[in-house]
């Protein structure tokens, strides 16, 4: 199991103080040095898939009654408890029962209106199509993948090595561990997400990004305010990080806008032409929670990485 605990920081927070809402409108509490203030911890969790599916092809959005039935379906079929009791071969291989999955439970409401997809640009909510470099890239790793499935650890995804998930960048909604903590200083943000207990340190000082052959799993972020949306733009990927068939040319642009007392809007785009014919948008709400970040102990117990591995070996025995 898990622990719950108090994340620890080397870095002082700046002290929040309360902007007095104006003619009844709420208005975002400001830091010491007059930015919206977007520290605590958010939780990204959705049933909102990625991509718009294909019974909402030609809609954008929900009525209210719609989104609460789909909410009702997906939560019914996603229920890993509704298992067949008389096929325990079958309840075996599922693994995790409901317990363990913390999916959430509601649609994206973005700006009042809720979404079928979280990707908002472009307006089909589909990938745009990769590009020829980028299909040929992709056939190549799965080529390389059906050749070398798992000679050691590094042909594994990183997820599977516990050292990159759905936390990102960009942040996407996974089967647990949605929350992200955001921490401020006047010259720096902190993300620290829950999922692999990864933490960006972003510089808001206007540095230049590093060398182009300096190459980070999670990029090189660089932030700034335009108004009272903090921006996050990151480059220098590794070529191991792949956003949905991205590539080493990867430009990521996050926004992160406050929308109420215990909402934030998260947006990113993914800008990367020579893997995909045009850029895409996604669009997701992050609710404030009380929650504390759980500890993500993952390498302590990576049985199934050397499970792969030893069941590799005796494959090819």
């Amino acid at each position: 199991m898990r622990l719950r605990f108090i994340v620890a920081t080397a870095l002082v927070t700046v002290a929040s103080a309360t902007t007095l809402p104006a003619q009844g409108k709420w208005a975002a509490p400001r830091t010491a040095d007059g930015h919206p203030d977007l520290q605590g911890v958010w939780n990204f969790s959705t049933i909102t898939p990625l991509e718009r599916p294909a019974e909402f092809a030609d809609k954008a959005f929900l009525t209210e009654a719609e989104a609460k039935a789909l909410e009702a379906r997906t939560v019914e079929r996603s229920n890993r408890d509704n298992r067949d009791r008389n096929n325990p071969e079958a309840d075996v291989a599922s693994a995790y029962n409901e317990f363990w999955w913390d999916r959430g439970v509601h649609a994206a409401r973005v700006r009042g209106k809720v979404q079928t997809s979280l990707i908002v640009e472009p307006a089909d909510g589909k990938l745009p199509p990769l590009t020829a470099d980028g299909q040929k890239r992709a056939e190549q790793r799965a080529e390389a993948r059906r050749q070398h499935p798992a000679d050691g650890p590094e042909d594994r995804s990183l997820g599977e090595r516990c050292l990159l998930f759905n936390a990102g960048p960009p942040m996407l909604s996974g089967p647990y561990n949605n929350f992200v903590q955001l921490l401020q200083t006047r010259d720096h943000v902190v993300i620290f997400n829950e999922m692999v207990h990864q933490a960006r340190l972003v510089p808001l000082d206007g540095r230049p990004h590093l060398p182009a052959g300096v190459r980070n799993w999670q990029g090189d972020p660089r932030g700034r305010w335009e108004g009272d949306t903090l921006v996050v733009e990151s480059t220098n990927f590794s070529d191991r990080t792949n956003v949905r068939g991205s590539g080493e040319g990867l430009r990521l642009t996050e926004r992160f806008t406050r929308t109420g007392a215990n909402s934030l809007l998260y947006e990113f785009t993914v800008d990367d032409p020579a893997s995909f014919t045009k850029p895409w948008t996604a669009a997701l709400p992050m609710a404030r929670t009380t929650d504390q970040i759980y500890e993500y102990a993952c390498h302590e117990g990576n049985y199934a990485m050397s499970g792969i591995l030893r069941g590799a070996r005796s494959a090819e025995k």
